[in-house]
């Protein structure tokens, strides 16, 4: 099973059972109807800033760490002179 799979088949019941609390066809446990109108119409905005938290997390701690991995540095550092020496070549000023 893919990792596409198996996120599929965990998000499309959860948004099922999201759109039917939200539209009051299936009634959520432990929260009355005036409370759950407040909180079930801001979980996709919270699930957005969570994802996005989340992923410049992961994006910084990458940035961080990336000294700790001194062959992907220097191949980047040739990468980027490489690139220079091309671009110096076609009369493109760099510096």
């Amino acid at each position: 099973m893919t990792k596409a799979t198996r996120f599929l088949s965990f998000v499309i019941p959860a948004v099922i059972l999201y759109l039917f609390a939200f539209f009051h066809i299936l009634p959520v446990p432990l929260l009355s109807t005036e409370q759950a109108d407040l909180i079930l119409p801001v979980i996709p905005w919270w699930l957005l800033v969570s994802f996005g938290s989340y992923s410049l997390s992961s994006l910084g701690l990458g940035l961080l760490r990336f000294h700790d991995t001194p062959e992907a540095y220097e191949s980047l550092l040739r990468e980027i002179t490489q690139a220079k020496n091309e671009l110096r070549d076609q009369g493109v000023s760099v510096d």
